[in-house]
Order: C-alpha cells, then sequence, then structure tokens
C-alpha cells in the first residue's frame, strides 16, 4: 500500500456512509408520502441528507487528495525498503472495526502495519491481547503481548517469538505514570516521557540519550505534498539502535494506539 491508496480507502468508507445516510432519509420519505402524509415529518429528513452531502463533499475532497499525492510521489525515489533502516517513518491510525497503525517512509511507501494478531487454538481463560508488526512485505517481524494487572506490560517478542524485552508503565497518581523498558534480562535500559497535553512522547535510554521520539505538528516542508495534512504523528528513531533495539522501543505504540485510545 501506498498513502495514496490509504486517502482513496478512507475516501471510499466516507462515501459509504454517505450512501448509508440516505436510507433513513429514504425510508421516512416514502413511508410518509404512502401511509401517513405528515409534511411535517418531512422534516426529520434533513440531518440525514445534510450529513449525506457534507460526506460525499468529503468523499470529493479525498479522491482529489488521492490524485495529487500519486502524481507527487512519482518525485520521490524509494530509499528504504526495511522498516528498521528508516530514520524517520509516518504514523497514520485507522480507527475502524479493526484499528489498525500504518506506518509509512518519507516518500508515501508503506513500511508496515501494526494492528492485533489473529491467535490460532484454544484458550481455557481469556486470550492475551497481541498486536503484531509487519514490515511492507506483509511479513511479521515483531510481537507485542498485553499484560495488565496493577500496572500495564508489554512483553515483545520477535519473528521467531523469542522474547527481547518489555515496556512498563505504573499509574501514580491520576496523571502522572511511571513508563520504564527493560530488556530480555530484567535490565532498565530506559524511559519514556511526554506530554500529558499534546503528542510529544520521547524515547530515553539509561544515559538519559534521546533515541526515540513521537510527536504531532512536526512535519518536513518537503513531505507536504506527499502528506498533505501537517498534524499526521512522526516517529523518529535513532539509526545508532539495532533491529532488535527499534522493535522494542517501538512498544510505547502499542500503549499510545491501542490501550490509551
Amino acid at each position: 500500500m501506498k498513502i495514496h491508496e490509504f486517502y482513496r480507502g478512507s475516501a471510499n468508507i466516507t462515501l459509504n456512509g454517505s450512501i448509508a445516510a440516505l436510507v433513513p432519509a429514504i425510508i421516512i420519505g416514502v413511508g410518509n408520502l404512502y401511509y401517513l402524509q405528515n409534511k411535517q415529518i418531512m422534516l426529520l429528513m434533513i440531518p440525514f441528507i445534510i450529513y449525506s452531502l457534507i460526506s460525499f463533499q468529503i468523499y470529493l475532497f479525498r479522491v482529489k487528495q488521492s490524485l495529487s499525492i500519486e502524481r507527487n510521489m512519482m518525485q520521490f525515489q524509494s530509499n528504504y525498503t526495511n522498516i528498521f533502516e528508516a530514520r524517520h517513518l509516518v504514523v497514520v491510525f485507522m480507527n475502524h472495526q479493526q484499528p489498525c497503525l500504518h506506518l509509512f517512509f518519507s516518500n508515501g511507501h508503506r513500511a508496515g502495519m501494526i494492528k492485533k494478531y489473529k491467535q490460532k487454538g484454544l484458550f481455557l481463560f481469556r486470550k492475551p491481547r497481541i498486536y503484531a508488526l509487519y514490515n511492507n512485505l506483509d511479513q511479521t517481524v515483531g510481537f507485542y503481548k498485553i499484560k495488565q494487572l496493577k500496572k500495564i506490560v508489554i512483553e515483545v517478542y520477535d519473528r521467531n517469538m523469542n522474547f527481547v524485552g518489555c515496556y512498563e508503565k505504573e499509574k501514580l497518581s491520576w496523571l502522572k505514570s511511571k513508563i520504564k523498558m527493560m530488556d530480555e534480562n530484567g535490565h532498565f535500559i530506559g524511559v519514556v516521557e511526554g506530554s500529558a497535553y499534546y503528542m510529544d512522547e520521547r524515547v530515553y535510554n539509561q544515559s538519559r540519550q534521546q533515541v526515540g521520539r513521537l510527536r504531532r505538528g512536526w512535519m518536513p516542508v518537503e513531505w507536504s505534498s506527499v502528506f498533505p495534512e501537517p498534524n499526521t504523528p512522526v516517529l523518529s528513531l535513532s539509526e545508532n539502535l539495532t533491529e532488535k533495539d527499534k522493535l522494542l522501543r517501538m512498544s510505547f505504540l502499542i500503549n499510545e494506539y491501542f490501550i490509551e485510545r
């Protein structure tokens, strides 16, 4: 998938909403004409018609964006093929029946995605919540298992289900939390700190050096022709991190998009 295909898919969803809004309007109109014949009841059609018209205008706008992005993408070269090679990834969250977090390279090509992992087999107790990180070829490259007791624990596994570490979030007060990351041996390797009022999450290592950041409102001007919404979040990871380190640090995205939301 490319970013223009994402916008086209978003446009189609809006179009479906526009069409669906006409159904109750038609039922009200036809039912009133044939049975009730009350002029005041026809006023009930107005909200549905207005919603349908607004949704259709949004659909046309999204389609126009998709076509413009597709043309602009021809000017960008595909510099990356591996999700762990990129210094910056553009984060686009799709919150529908099955929430999915799409990650894009700066040229508009999809780097990967995070979504709920479909588990097989029978479970005596409640199934654990597991999310998987997929690359641009839809191959699984990592797993995130959520455990929520007195604190939120996200266990991180590589593509071969080898444990590589965990994310721990402990609630200290109503507005304050302590977030830390541990490696596979239980050693402390860093913390996550952020703002309570806007998206700016920072990941630090044990030496208090910033190795990752997720922020909204920081979009390089040269990306605007491919990503037209400047408030789209951007994930930055230090190029000195190994693939395993990046997989572990990205665990805070699970809390940010699939637990907190």
